[in-house]
């Protein structure tokens, strides 16, 4: 057993969707969040300056003697990860490879689907996973730039948000994919007007939700579960508190209470 803190760590406040599943998975553990809300989006910086934010994400967590951290960032999982998480003595969990397991499971056809950012959609790691997994498979990616922004600002299901979210989806309904990757934790936000979208035939992973299943197994398998009696969760983001507090309290499905400004990168 192992009473520390799981970090878990996101540009803004899409990674609330991966913390929210593990709350509801490990109840007993202590979450600290960091929310990098004065830097995002992430997708579309350079890959330098991708993992120097990610180094910055993870550095300020392990001052919080986490004993597992979760990239709970599709952006910072394929382009950073890859390149760092070996330079650290702590299991760093990113959520390309759950996604990519989920969306191989469940798929009949083997035409899977992969919305991302431009930085994930170019990085190509979504592709190559699920070809490992299956090297039968085809796959469909598309970049959506728009997304983040929109989920960050609260339009999740408006005219504005089909519109872009149709022309997105254009190329997916065309391939006859019958999963999708919401390969960005902000995008389950979307979730339903994208499954709407696709039809009921089409399967969502959830790369957040996944990886955060992903987590309690390896917790499990490490004997590294929390034995405490009830779980909570603090939260840090490097931008305006009372901005996140407000929207990620929806996103949550609870209040935000413990929450900090701090400062990061410098």
């Amino acid at each position: 057993m192992d009473g520390r803190s799981i970090g878990i760590f996101d540009s803004g406040l899409g990674g609330l969707t991966t913390v929210k599943e593990a709350m509801a998975q490990m109840p007993a553990e202590h979450i600290v969040y960091f929310g990098d809300t004065g830097r995002v989006p992430y997708g579309s910086r350079s890959m330098e300056t991708i993992t120097r934010y990610v180094k910055d994400d993870i550095d300020f967590l392990l001052e919080k003697d986490v004993k597992l951290i979760i990239a709970a960032c599709g952006t910072a999982s394929a382009v950073a990860l890859p390149r760092i998480k070996d330079d650290y003595d702590i299991p760093i969990i990113g959520v390309v490879e759950p996604a990519s397991k989920k969306a191989v499971e469940v798929s009949q056809t083997g035409r899977i689907g992969v919305l991302g950012t431009g930085a994930t959609i170019s990085s190509d790691k979504y592709n190559a996973c699920i070809l490992s997994m299956n090297p039968n498979a085809v796959v469909t990616k598309k970049a959506c730039p728009l997304f983040v922004p929109l989920v960050e600002n609260g339009h999740t299901d408006d005219t504005v948000a089909r519109l872009i979210a149709e022309e997105y989806l254009a190329p997916l309904k065309e391939a006859k994919v019958d999963s999708v990757i919401l390969g960005c934790t902000h995008y389950p936000h979307l979730a339903r007007l994208i499954g709407e979208l696709m039809g009921e035939n089409v399967v969502l992973v959830n790369s957040g939700a996944e990886t955060a299943r992903y987590a309690y197994e390896k917790l499990k398998e490490m004997d590294a579960l929390s034995d405490r009696t009830e779980g909570d969760a603090e939260f840090f983001v490097s931008d305006s508190v009372e901005n996140f507090t407000q929207l990620g309290s929806l996103f949550l499905g609870r209040p935000i209470i413990h929450i900090s400004e701090v400062k990061i990168g410098e």
